[in-house]
């Protein structure tokens, strides 16, 4: 059997207090935890840490290890003959058992503490540990800012048994309200939505990006939209009234005479909320559009109107 040097896995003489033990061992814990770290072999790692710390941080235990540390042989050991321990646990009970309720421990501490590794809490595992935060992305499209009604979402969430194993995920739906003047990228947490605890932990938190879909009609300015507004030569040229979307409706814009292709024109109060509940701007911009194709009447009136205006778009570039 494969002696184990609790002192050398924490890292710290064996003269340590308990504070100098516990320190190490959140350190080890933090680096090694299976649930964020990428290093080669942490499970184990994390695991003989915790082992360490189970049989160290208690004063009896502790007491039992440095007991029988002095047989320790360079890589066996072999509990000596009659060994009882101070709690009484016989050399072979807990022999090969390789774990036993409470903890995923390794036979050597069975063989030193029997049964009795889960007694501080299961610290290998099974002691309180706040549940894990889960991330995810929340696309929401422009109309959905202004609606008052909860937005129904699943997400995935990691799931652990009572001694800290990962077990299957499980799908958790929640009604989300939206809240007013959210904005792309804008991180929102979710008290307690996250994984549930291990031991009577709190659950963890459920943190939502918001990603704010791209709108076939309206590009995003802060709390403003921006849509583009087509216009026949002549509408700009003589004036219209133009039906324009809008996220709740559709307006009737006036469009002055001889407006310009390019020109933005103000409708307060059409645009996003912002945090105060206020909304913002719409702005229409113009864009003169000329038809695909005209017959020979039409360019024949085209070419009247040149020869009637005797405008030069390009007049300044000749200063």
């Amino acid at each position: 059997m494969d002696f184990k040097d609790y002192y050398k896995i924490l890292g710290v003489e064996p003269t340590a207090d308990e504070k100098t033990i516990k320190t190490a061992y959140r350190k080890l814990a933090r680096k090694y935890h299976p649930d964020v770290s990428k290093e080669p072999g942490a499970e184990d790692k994390f695991k003989e840490a915790s082992e360490a710390y189970e049989a160290l941080s208690d004063p009896e235990k502790r007491a039992e290890y440095d007991d029988i540390r002095k047989y320790g042989q360079q890589g066996r050991f072999q509990p000596p003959p009659g060994w009882q321990g101070r709690g009484g646990a016989g050399a072979g009970q807990g022999f090969g058992g390789g774990g036993f309720e409470g903890g995923d421990f390794s036979d050597f501490f069975s063989s030193i503490f029997g049964n009795r590794g889960g007694q501080q809490g299961g610290r290998a595992y099974s002691a309180g540990r706040r549940g894990q935060d889960v991330e995810m992305e929340l696309a929401i499209f422009l109309e959905e800012t202004l609606s008052t009604e909860s937005k129904k979402i699943s997400f995935k969430v990691p799931q652990h048994s009572a001694n800290g194993q990962r077990t299957a995920d499980v799908t958790k739906t929640l009604n989300v309200k939206i809240p007013a003047g959210v904005a792309d990228g804008e991180r929102i947490r979710l008290k307690g939505q996250g994984a549930p605890g291990i031991g009577g932990a709190e659950n963890g938190d459920l943190f939502l990006t918001i990603r704010l879909a791209p709108h076939p009609r309206f590009d995003v300015e802060g709390h403003d939209l921006i849509i583009t507004v087509p216009l026949a030569p002549w509408e700009a040229a003589l004036g219209a009234k133009v039906a324009v979307p809008t996220l709740t409706g559709k307006i009737n814009l006036t469009i002055r005479p001889d407006s310009q292709s390019g020109q933005r024109l103000r409708v307060k109060g059409n645009g996003l909320l912002n945090k105060q509940g206020q909304r913002g701007d719409l702005f229409a911009q113009l864009k003169i559009v000329m038809p695909k194709s005209t017959d020979d009447a039409t360019k024949a009136l085209w070419e009247k109107l040149a020869e009637k205006a005797a405008f030069d778009p390009r007049a300044q570039w000749s200063n």
